[in-house]
């Protein structure tokens, strides 16, 4: 491994670090349907116009220069899947699921990140990897159908959940692909900034008129700036340097690392079937990491 592989390993557990405090953040900013503190959809383009207006600074402040044209469309990607999709939906998810169940249905990302980024790529994942990743998602599924806590609610936010998962693939891998000739600390700056002219309007109108909790605006307040923006410089530049596939499998401590911030933060319980599971569905995307992923054939020439 060079160097410069082994710092993007390094920036990519810095990342993951960060992004680990998410979900327990997220759900202490939303609260439960029986005490509810800022709505779900808030919380999604609130943090994104704080991260939007800090993003104007910094690259005001770094002089960064305008994206190429061939850049707008991943950058847009990026912000569909980072800035919107994943925030969007585990905004609105977390009312309804525990942070520690949550950290769990989320464990196959670093697989599905990794297969995006085998797609931009033009590589070809073996059979056997594609073999690990629906076992892992299997477990996902079981683990949701036998934890459902309020039948269909349950299952609908597992869903969103998913979904979350499935943007934030996409946005990693765009942005990744991006940060090869850009600073990462741009690609995520621009993803933010081409979305405030909808994520500004939108925040404003699904602005809280009944009183909040003090740790309410404090999550709020850590998803917004680290979350939402200083977590994507380390985790951007990791990718570049160390490679998304490769730099992908240092996911695999963020779930734990969820569900021990759970713990104190929220007073939730890790019980032995939740970290059964959890061990179950990193062990596939273990196996799967390492499973062999050949660049495809080049097209032949006409």
């Amino acid at each position: 491994m060079t160097p410069a592989e082994t710092r993007g390993l390094w920036l990519g557990l810095l990342g993951v670090g960060i992004f680990a405090l998410t979900l327990p953040m997220t759900r202490l900013a939303v609260g439960t349907p029986d005490a509810p503190q800022l709505s779900g959809v808030f919380i999604a383009l609130g943090r994104a116009v704080v991260a939007a207006l800090l993003s104007i600074a910094f690259l005001i402040a770094t002089r960064a220069p305008w994206p190429r044209q061939g850049d707008w469309l991943p950058l847009a990607l990026t912000s569909a899947g980072v800035v919107f999709g994943f925030p969007l939906f585990t905004s609105i998810a977390m009312r309804h699921v525990e942070a520690i169940h949550a950290s769990v249905i989320v464990g196959v990302l670093p697989l599905a990140t990794a297969a995006v980024g085998a797609a931009l790529h033009r590589q070809r994942p073996s059979a056997a990897f594609w073999a690990c990743a629906a076992a892992g998602s299997l477990l996902v599924a079981v683990y949701a159908a036998t934890r459902a806590q309020s039948g269909l609610q349950a299952h609908a936010a597992d869903l969103l959940l998913l979904a979350a998962m499935a943007c934030a693939a996409v946005g990693y891998g765009y942005g990744a692909r991006l940060a090869q000739h850009m600073q990462a600390e741009h690609v995520i700056c621009w993803a933010l900034v081409i979305a405030l002219p909808l994520t500004l309007p939108l925040a404003w109108w699904t602005l809280p008129r009944s009183p909040v909790a003090p740790a309410a605006w404090a999550a709020f307040g850590y998803v917004a700036v680290f979350s939402m923006w200083i977590g994507f410089f380390a985790w951007y530049r990791g990718l570049a340097l160390g490679g998304t596939v490769r730099v992908s499998q240092v996911q695999l401590v963020q779930p734990f690392l969820s569900m021990v911030f759970a713990v104190p933060l929220l007073g939730e319980h890790l019980d032995a079937q939740t970290v059964m599971f959890a061990v179950a569905v990193i062990a596939t995307v273990f196996v799967g990491r390492r499973m062999p992923v050949r660049p495809a054939p080049p097209h032949p020439a006409r």
